[in-house]
């Protein structure tokens, strides 16, 4: 789904970094040894169920236990979580991404000036009582922009925002590098933490764990990795949108059928699910569930190791995608809920226009390439994460290599065996898994910056980044996030992304949609998102 990173503190080497961060945007079959931090070990709600006894329970699709270090984590879960347990100076809507105050009292009135000041919003406390101050906000940039510490959220805002000061109790100061109107949104990503909790030695790896204080409507009050996290409204909170749900109970069930069977029918003991499989969609309309999906830069991926002949060669990397039968893809894996890229960007995003390469089935083609790059008994094993949409869509890939010649075996595998073996820098010739950037925002230089960089680690998987062509992209990227206006920006970008198309590195196969049911006899207010989670803020009960 980093530059793509995992971690639970300062400085990790990549193999911790990647195992806390969820790189690949799945979220089957991780692993853990991580204690709960309070409470007994179980799934069951805190008090009475439904909106008499004021608990929502929610199903997420995803594993609980990755980092919940807002400045680490790509885990879905703990995402979702952190939305709704601290703040940011702003925060986005979750659909539109349009940036709204959070702790701050407004947001820049000139998106290009080059320092934007902020006013912590009266009154803002922390779950534990204490004040928020310009100290915490302070605290959190500066682990941020670090150069010594290796975080995720560096990648976001490094090439940027050169520092931010505190003015007084109540107000900062961020000086950016250059005008960056696109900054604003991003804000999103830096939760601001208590430095009175996290800067205590070995705080940042309770926050890897779990541990989790903030500012926002709900506070956590149950943390059980592999099984459930529980929240319950703060009472203190005076920010723009407060709790609607008296308690929280959200349980952690990737497998697809207890999860679906968790909100299906009369029975049916939650009021919301995420992640739900296309096959159920019509099972749970019919059982008076909504069901809606979000479609976005959700993706299936191929990342080429371009060290492994004959993947050095771009004829060959265009040839296996040439070769691969979307249209099948959707119709079989899909059940119709994705569509073919035709560009690194999904069509729905703002910068979107098809790139000069598109991979439209064509066999043929595929195998004048491999014919042209003198290829011949092509033998390939495809390493791919064992995400069940995912593992849906690889008998396409095979039966349409295998149709060109290209003998092919598929080896999916749990998400983290997958990860360290290339954490391992252990050879292999193609992986296939899932990525959404969407996650972070839909601002598509954060979405092509976490996929392609010199220092970047999908660069570093796919052993491209020190080639001629890409140190070109890079250099042509870099000037696209200095370009302060909005229109020649996004054209620069859409140039650039020709290169990621015709170069087919890491590159999408098709953009599918994620599906969210939930009870509208018990809800409303909520709002199917395009990347994986839920977002409760601006629900209710009916």
């Amino acid at each position: 789904m980093i530059p793509v990173t995992r971690d639970g503190g300062p400085g990790p080497d990549r193999r911790s970094f990647l195992k806390y961060t969820g790189a690949l945007g799945a979220a089957a079959g991780l692993t853990s040894t991580l204690a709960a931090c309070s409470g007994p070990e179980s799934t069951n709600e805190t008090g009475a169920g439904g909106k008499d006894g004021g608990t929502l329970t929610a199903v997420i699709g995803y594993g609980n236990d990755g980092s919940w270090d807002p400045t680490q984590t790509a885990s879905a879960f703990a995402m979702a979580g952190n939305e709704h347990i601290y703040e940011a100076l702003l925060g986005t809507d979750p659909i539109t991404r349009e940036p709204y105050p959070q702790l701050a009292t407004a947001v820049p009135a000139d998106p290009k000036a080059t320092t934007w000041k902020f006013e912590l919003r009266a009154g803002a406390k922390w779950h534990d009582g204490k004040p928020v101050t310009a100290d915490d906000v302070v605290f959190v940039f500066e682990r941020i922009l670090d150069p010594k510490t290796q975080t995720l959220a560096k990648g976001f805002f490094a090439s940027w925002l050169k520092e931010v000061r505190k003015v007084d109790a109540r107000n900062v100061e961020l000086v950016l590098k250059f005008p960056f109107p696109d900054g604003a949104a991003r804000l999103t990503l830096a939760k601001i933490m208590p430095k009175h909790v996290y800067s205590r030695p070995g705080a940042w790896d309770d926050a890897t764990k779990g541990k989790a204080i903030g500012s926002g409507p709900y506070r956590q009050t149950a943390h059980h990795p592999k099984s459930n996290t529980t929240f319950e409204a703060f009472a203190d909170y005076n920010g723009p949108r407060k709790a609607a749900f008296d308690k929280m109970n959200w349980l952690t069930i990737v497998d697809a059928a207890p999860r679906v069977a968790k909100i299906s029918g009369a029975s049916a003991d939650s009021e919301i699910a995420d992640n739900i499989p296309y096959a159920n969609i019509e099972q749970l309309k019919k059982s008076g569930m909504t069901v809606e999906g979000g479609a976005g830069m959700n993706n299936l991926f191929l990342m080429f190791n371009t060290a492994h002949k004959p993947f050095d060669d771009v004829r060959v990397r265009q040839a296996l995608h040439y070769a691969i039968d979307r249209d099948k893809m959707i119709e079989v894996a899909l059940k119709g809920h994705g569509k073919a890229a035709s560009s690194f960007l999904n069509e729905g995003n703002p910068s979107y226009r098809p790139a000069k390469t598109v991979y439209e089935y064509d066999p043929k083609k595929a195998k004048a390439l491999l014919k042209e790059a003198g290829v011949e008994n092509l033998k390939i094993n495809i390493m791919a994460v064992n995400v069940s949409w995912i593992v849906d869509c690889l008998p396409t890939i095979k039966a349409s290599w295998d149709a060109i010649g290209v003998e092919t075996t598929l080896d999916p595998q749990e998400t983290t065996a997958v990860f360290t073996k290339m954490d391992q820098k252990k050879d292999y010739q193609v992986v296939a898994a899932a990525s959404n950037p969407n996650q972070f925002g839909i601002e598509a230089d954060l979405i092509m910056h976490y996929n392609y960089g010199p220092d970047n680690l999908w660069m570093g998987y796919a052993r491209w980044a020190k080639n001629s062509r890409a140190k070109e992209l890079f250099r042509l990227m870099d000037q696209a996030t200095r370009e302060p206006d909005a229109s020649k920006k996004k054209t620069m970008v859409q140039d650039y992304i020709d290169i990621v198309a015709e170069e087919a590195v890491l590159y999408p196969v098709v953009h599918n949609e994620l599906m969210t049911a939930w009870d509208p006899k018990q809800l409303t207010g909520v709002r199917a998102q395009p990347y994986p989670g839920i977002n409760l803020l601006q629900a209710k009960w009916l």
